[in-house]
């Protein structure tokens, strides 16, 4: 009974965070580029009670018997799923399509890779730069800032399916300028880091980042104008999920009780 008791201690802290992530689901069911979690489960230690086990008539049973010690959180698994994309109209939004990230560069110099697009120009000592909403400057294929020259208007620049920076020439047709966003991927993208402002930061599990523009055998990613990619969490999906793990939680909680009652029999005994 002291086995059940630990065992099903085990499910109950393993539902709440399984509660813990869906509630993040839900929360970040409106944050741009967000991509869903779930936990992941796998067995404890099994005891071993018997390792031959015997019929009445002597015979050997085909298996031995062995008592399963509960259940541990294994993993946390981000699933880098298609969002859909949202129309903004904003000229400095951009959403992707395929499996690239953004790049930028964070403030200790390091490079954060995101989902998120919602850009905009801030002014810099070198001019205006395309950054993020912490004003982190967005990065191009050759790891540079991207810096629009003051011989432009921004107003009138656009930005292509591949991320090319175009201008209008003397015959007002988008003619690009020599600046191309910078698209990353990674071979194992759940492996990436978590930090703050929807910012992704590079692991040994996630592996090295494989560049778009210098790496031949990747599906080069669509960047889209004034849209921006939404969370792909489904609240239907999420909300269906809770419901499970409440009731998981809520009969490990019972099996406790029962082994409870069982226990005080046990020692009400005379």
């Amino acid at each position: 009974m002291m086995r059940s008791l630990w065992t099903a201690a085990s499910g109950m802290t393993a539902q709440q965070t399984n509660v813990d992530t869906i509630s993040n689901n839900l929360a970040n069911i409106n944050t741009t580029g967000y991509k869903k979690e779930s936990a992941e489960f796998k067995s404890l230690l099994y005891q071993k009670i018997q390792e031959n086990s015997y019929d009445n008539n002597g015979d050997p049973k085909p298996s031995g018997i062995q008592v399963g010690l509960g259940v541990r959180n294994s993993a946390i698994t981000s699933h880098y799923t298609q969002g859909t994309l949202l129309q903004t109209d904003n000229d400095y939004d951009f959403a992707i399509e395929g499996n690239g990230f953004f790049m930028v560069r964070t403030q200790d110099g390091s490079i954060g890779y995101t989902r998120n697009g919602s850009f905009g120009l801030a002014n810099g000592v070198e001019g205006l730069t395309l950054s993020n909403s912490d004003g982190n400057p967005v990065l191009d294929t050759t790891g540079s800032s991207i810096i629009i020259d003051e011989m432009f208007n921004p107003s009138k620049i656009t930005i292509n399916e591949y991320g090319e920076l175009c201008y209008p020439d003397e015959n007002n047709n988008e003619a690009p300028i020599g600046i191309t966003i910078g698209l990353a991927q990674f071979n194992n993208p759940s492996g990436l880091e978590k930090s703050s402002g929807s910012l992704l930061k590079e692991t040994e599990s996630s592996g090295l980042p494989r560049l778009e523009a210098e790496d031949d055998l990747l599906d080069r990613s669509k960047i889209r104008q004034g849209f921006l990619e939404g969370s792909n969490v489904q609240a239907v999906d999420e909300i269906v999920n809770l419901i499970v793990a409440q009731r998981a939680y809520e009969m490990n909680s019972k099996i406790i009780t029962a082994a409870d009652q069982m226990l005080q029999q046990a020692n009400n005994l005379r």
